[in-house]
């Protein structure tokens, strides 16, 4: 278990200072040492479901196959600072072909009512962030401010494919219950982003919004449709950088909004920690994830769609993680559903949690306070959610400043 670091060193939270009487203040993080006689409060456990795990068979309890005599360090192609500058140069050169991450800003539309968000509780205001992108397509971000005294930090909630709404409101409350400035995203062409899409071969005319399978038209020498999932979150943390100023920034994602998290947070190291929840499993445990049949992913998720943005010789989502977690203040919990009745689901991952958190902690130089990653396996349901196991595993994280497990 990595060692974590304490409320004085984590980023976006005030340190621990004495007054002039000698005592202790606490700032954001106080909740470390509260109840527990100055030491860290412990991160929370579960056991296993059992009601859920007698529904399930041995292919949910063991390793697969797949794994027998699979090697995992030469998988991780991550080996120095200057390997994950490359990566990083790469990946973003395929999304914007070769003209950088856009320095453009969102317009905004203050104090506006959003049915979705309707049955949250200590918001002072929503705004909205509207980022123009190609083919006629936008994308809305809601920026809700906390209630209560904001404690510095940013909060990015990435929700997925469709999914219902009520994990998305289960965790956006609690972040703002803690203070969390918050802004709540979703996928192209879901949820509140429904729209059509100009037809690629006769501009002007528009087209219903597509399914992310049917994107392949748009997808060109000159023109990734990645943007449409990626230049949204670059285009509102320059908003935030740019007028707001956020001490660090935190990102949650489900399915396929943990894809998102687990892609951008390799890609801008303004993420500082990140949470992606049933969102991927690196491409040689694909085939081996046992329901509802392996797990290969969206369009946006597969090698045969993007050959040219998951073009490591080594694994690229096993990149991605040790890219995400490796800085000041940087860290990241994988989290994944054993019973996940949709996808990334079995044990499989457990034969490369110690090489990619160990390949961490050495870029790293073994101090947490410069990168951390663990993943955290969740038994306690049968769902495609982030539990309340899990949010509390997440919100303890962010209290503590102390990616592990």
């Amino acid at each position: 278990m990595l060692g974590g670091i304490g409320a004085a060193l984590v980023v976006g939270a005030p340190a621990a200072a004495a007054d002039a009487g000698g005592s202790v203040r606490l700032g954001a993080a106080g909740a470390v040492a509260a109840g527990h006689g100055g030491r860290r409060a412990p991160r929370p456990v579960a056991p296993v479901n059992q009601e859920a795990a007698a529904r399930f068979g041995p292919e949910y309890k063991t390793l697969p196959a797949a794994v027998a005599g699979v090697d995992i360090e030469p998988l991780i192609g991550i080996n120095a600072a200057a390997d994950i500058a490359a990566r990083r140069r790469h990946l973003i050169d395929y999304v914007w072909k070769d003209a950088g991450q856009p320095k453009t800003l969102p317009t905004v539309e203050t104090g506006v009512t959003v049915p979705e968000l309707a049955g949250l509780t200590g918001v002072r205001r929503i705004d909205l962030l509207t980022v123009p992108l190609k083919y006629r397509v936008t994308a809305k971000v809601y920026d809700l401010l906390p209630r209560k005294g904001w404690n510095r930090r940013l909060a990015l909630y990435h929700n997925g494919h469709g999914e219902p709404p009520d994990t998305m409101l289960r965790v956006t409350q609690a972040l703002l219950d803690r203070g969390y400035r918050v802004m709540v995203y979703a996928m192209p062409f879901h949820h509140w982003n429904a729209q059509g899409i100009e037809d690629p071969a006769a501009p002007g005319t528009m087209l219903p919004g597509p399914s992310h399978r049917e994107l392949p038209p748009w997808e060109s020498a000159g023109f990734s449709t990645l943007t449409f999932f990626l230049e949204p979150l670059t285009v509102t943390l320059n908003y935030a950088q740019a007028t707001y100023r956020p001490v660090s920034t935190e990102m949650i994602g489900l399915s396929g909004g943990g894809w998102t998290t687990t892609v951008y947070s390799a890609l801008d190291p303004r993420v500082t920690r990140s949470y992606p929840v049933a969102g991927s499993l690196p491409f040689f445990l694909r085939p081996a994830s046992p329901k509802p049949r392996p797990t290969i992913g969206d369009f946006e998720q597969t090698k045969e769609s993007l050959p040219g943005f998951y073009a490591a010789s080594s694994d690229d989502f096993l990149d991605m993680y040790v890219m995400a977690s490796v800085g000041e203040g940087r860290g990241q919990l994988q989290i994944l559903n054993r019973f996940d009745e949709c996808c990334f689901n079995g044990v499989g991952h457990r034969v490369y949690q110690a090489p990619v958190r160990d390949r961490v902690r050495l870029l790293a130089g073994g101090r947490p306070e410069q990168g951390r990653w663990d993943l955290l396996e969740d038994a306690t349901h049968d769902d495609h959610t982030i539990s309340p196991h899990a949010l509390s595993v997440i919100l303890w994280d962010l209290d503590t400043a102390n990616v592990t497990t």
